[in-house]
């Protein structure tokens, strides 16, 4: 039984019939509540909604895996994990899990999708320019900068598009004069959209952005993104909060604006990252969607996001601080199993949200329980282009790199820097690849990690089923699922193939939870 009809037969006995759901669900806190926690539980009272139980330790460990790195843990992972019994032992995997690199592969691609990163039309970045813009990305991840340092960069980038990788910010904008630079930044670093607002605000903002230039230089496909230098005169200019200022004569533009942007009282852009990063955690924002921030779309939880915002700004812009705060409240760690079925529960995060897996996550996940590699091609020809056979999807830079799996499991084209472009929606297609691919089938038959395990199971049924549990969802098999397969006939090996396979088309493996 998977955790979704688990928890359709949960709600069916209601929430005070039914106990914990095992292995899903605990019956106490192991942690204490946060500030988060206290705003968020206050909230959900003000509107009569009980929270889910906390999750499990099985659940919260893959939880942070796929949220964190973007892979599921290895069999050696899930086992120390349950061998800790230290009370604090969740923060500590969380600390563990923010140094990967797998941590910033992950992030970097979440901020790829953002920032256009792609070579082909209708961003034409380039392959060489994307290959530094994604290095950089990386490396500003990494590295965990200040991201209020690390957009200044990006507004204030002057150079060559092949060798200062921050000025593709710019060229990654389809529209790029002053209108439509300035609607790609209010989108990516205020999180609202430009054509909602007044047409003298939309003008006010594009000034800042009116003397920027793109020069063709003699190495093909290569710009420099400057100021042009013919302009001399000073610049009145009005930002969103309806200051104005005089820009000096010779003076750029565009510093005034990021100082504007990245100062800690600014209205917009801490409010924009606190509620993007939530998102990233929770598959929607405080504020739905997480770039239509406006008055009349207000957050579903205002009290939590001014927390968020306030927390943020004294971290100084520390992402990786505030993923801790996120990660390790009671909110973030609730069951996805719902005790509420009232409209807006799931708006107000009653419960952890289920979806399904990023298509990048899914493939990596395969390829791993499978033991196999994959290929990725683009329909640029370069050599920016070839991608190793045991390169994570997860680890593609380039959005125009890509495969016939992760554009049907909705991996973004990044043609917009939209989140909304992200399409985790289930389909007929996927389903029929999971259930009836040869592909599939193939990978499974000649999958090392399989044989591996029918060698050391050595013909005893339940140490290959506790084996297959833990490499594909991550957890133990509860008795009653043992006792299922026990009764299943068939030889050992073709027997582990067929639970392999129905194990990987469950709800608990294809979605998070």
């Amino acid at each position: 039984m998977g955790i979704l009809d688990s928890a359709r037969r949960t709600m069916a006995l209601g929430a005070s019939a039914a106990g914990p759901l095992a292995p899903y669900e605990l019956a106490a806190w192991p942690i204490a509540a946060t500030p988060l926690d206290v705003l968020h539980e206050k909230a959900l009272a003000a509107r009569r909604l009980t929270p889910a139980r906390p999750c499990s330790d099985e659940v919260y460990l893959r939880r942070v895996f796929i949220d964190l790195l973007g892979t599921l843990p290895k069999p050696d992972e899930v086992n120390a994990f349950a061998q800790d019994k230290r009370s604090d032992r969740r923060a500590r995997l969380v600390d563990a899990l923010l140094t990967r690199p797998e941590f910033a592969d992950y992030w970097a691609m979440r901020w790829g999708d953002t920032l256009r990163i792609k070579a082909e039309f209708p961003i034409n970045l380039w392959p060489n320019a994307v290959q530094a813009y994604h290095r950089w990305v990386r490396d500003q991840v990494e590295s965990n900068r200040p991201f209020d340092q690390v957009v200044t960069e990006l507004l204030t980038a002057n150079g060559s598009n092949f060798r200062v990788a921050p000025a593709n910010f710019y060229r990654a904008i389809q529209t790029r004069d002053a209108n439509g630079i300035a609607e790609a930044v209010a989108l990516t670093w205020m999180g609202t959209r430009l054509d909602k607002w007044p047409a003298a605000k939309r003008t006010d903002l594009a000034r800042f952005f009116s003397r920027l230039i793109f020069k063709k230089t003699e190495e093909w496909k290569e710009e420099i993104v400057c100021l042009d230098p013919t302009i001399v005169e000073p610049l009145d200019v009005t930002y969103p909060d309806g200051k104005s200022e005089r820009i000096a004569a010779g003076a750029d533009p565009r510093r005034a604006f990021a100082a504007w942007l990245t100062a800690p009282t600014n209205p917009y852009f801490a409010r924009s990252l606190a509620n993007r990063m939530w998102a990233w955690l929770f598959g929607r924002g405080i504020v739905h969607e997480t770039d239509d921030i406006r008055p009349d779309n207000p957050p579903a939880l205002p009290e939590v996001l001014s927390y968020l915002e306030a927390e943020l700004v004294k971290a100084r812009f520390d992402l990786r601080a505030l993923i801790k705060i996120i990660v390790g409240s009671r909110c973030y760690q609730q069951s996805a199993i719902a005790q509420s079925t009232a409209p807006g529960a799931e708006a107000l995060f009653a419960a952890y949200p289920v979806r399904r897996l990023d298509a990048e996550v899914l493939c990596d996940a395969l390829l791993a329980i499978t033991g196999q590699t994959d290929s990725y091609s683009s329909q640029v020809p370069e050599p920016f282009t070839w991608m190793p056979e045991n390169q994570r999807a997860v680890a593609l830079g380039d959005g125009s790199i890509t495969s016939s799996f992760l554009e049907m499991f909705g991996r973004p084209p990044r043609d917009t820097g939209l989140d909304s472009e992200r399409n985790n929606q289930p389909t007929d297609s996927q389903r029929l690849y999971m259930l009836n691919s040869g592909d599939l089938q193939r990978r499974l038959e000649s999958s090392p990690q399989l044989r591996s395990l029918g060698l050391t199971s050595r013909g005893n049924r339940a140490t290959m089923v506790r084996g297959l549990y833990v490499l594909i969802l991550s957890r133990q098999p509860t008795d009653a699922e043992l006792a299922a397969a026990g009764r299943y006939a068939g030889a050992p090996f073709q027997a582990g193939l067929d639970m392999a396979w129905a194990l990987l088309n469950t709800k608990e493996f294809l979605y998070r939870h």
